[in-house]
């Protein structure tokens, strides 16, 4: 089972109704969070989910409403009593742009370890239980989409086991993905586990126009949060002019992409009331969703 959060969907700066977008993922006790713009420690404070299980937190670019809320979160992480290292994701200067913002912060518990993705980068990683993969957008400057993927492990064959007359005592570490050499012998995961079980995929582009390389990166996605800045079509110069994207790119990226579901999510603050155009996305891809503040989904696993 994995959990998903949007905590928040603003675009630019925080309106009283309206956090800056970010992104919490929760599997396995861990949890993953993508951007953190001013506020957001408050809406995951408001949320409950809790700070010390963060591992990772990705984010798309260093505009100010996607990253200026990480000195105070940090200090929050650590007074959580987190000790085990934090890994931090980002574009090229990441490293420079946190140092310059933890001078507000020092003197953390935990190391922080920085990856840093340049611009004809597109990586793939595994932070715990989080398989992040990234593409590089079309923004004012470098920003990445993140593909979040969480495989599950293949099932354990107990019957095969015994009639290979494998050792129980490496039963765990075979089911692990280890082989093991026991009793002279070795033993490989082959050897007991099943075949491959689909796992749960969830992507999120923000800050971009609708480019054609988004289609592949979100394929088939059990979940796409998408930015959707403008709810008319009668904004597309403006949205072309600052590289962002208006509802209904939103939803053709989607039904290109064959994904499950899309939310919409960092509007503009001119965007009073998104409401009024949710029918321009869902004329174009139905399962379209407007995002909304701390709205939480329950993904499982398909048997």
């Amino acid at each position: 089972m994995v959990k998903v959060c949007l905590l928040g969907t603003g675009g630019m700066m925080p309106l009283p109704n309206r956090y800056l977008t970010s992104l919490l993922v929760a599997t396995s006790g861990k949890l993953l969070l993508i951007d953190c713009g001013e506020g957001t420690q408050v809406t995951m404070k408001s949320l409950g989910w809790g700070f010390k299980a963060i591992e990772c937190i990705c984010f798309t670019h260093y505009h100010a409403d996607h990253i200026a809320g990480l000195p105070g979160l940090l200090l929050t992480i650590g007074n959580s009593g987190k000790i085990d290292p934090l890994t931090l994701i980002g574009p090229a200067g990441l490293k420079k742009v946190v140092e310059g913002l933890t001078v507000i912060s020092p003197n953390l518990p935990f190391e922080i370890k920085f990856i840093e993705i340049l611009e004809e980068q597109e990586v793939s990683l595994q932070i715990a239980e989080f398989e992040i993969n990234t593409l590089n957008l079309q923004h004012g400057i470098q920003c990445l989409g993140y593909s979040i993927s969480i495989n599950r492990r293949r099932k354990f064959n107990l019957l095969l086991a015994e009639e290979k007359k494998i050792p129980k005592k490496i039963w765990n570490r075979l089911q692990r993905g280890e082989s093991v050499i026991a009793e002279g012998t070795l033993f490989t995961p082959d050897m007991v586990l099943g075949e491959d079980r689909k796992g749960l995929k969830i992507c999120y582009c923000t800050d971009t126009r609708p480019i054609e390389e988004i289609i592949p990166f979100v394929k088939e996605a059990d979940l796409f949060i998408c930015e959707g800045m403008y709810g008319s079509d009668e904004y597309l110069i403006k949205a072309k002019e600052y590289r962002h994207m208006l509802f209904s790119e939103a939803a053709n990226l989607s039904k290109a992409a064959k994904v499950k579901e899309l939310w919409l999510t960092h509007y503009s603050p001119s965007l009073k009331d998104p409401e009024n155009y949710l029918e321009v996305a869902k004329n174009i891809f139905t399962p379209t969703v407007l995002g909304e503040d701390r709205m939480t989904k329950e993904l499982n696993f398909e048997e």
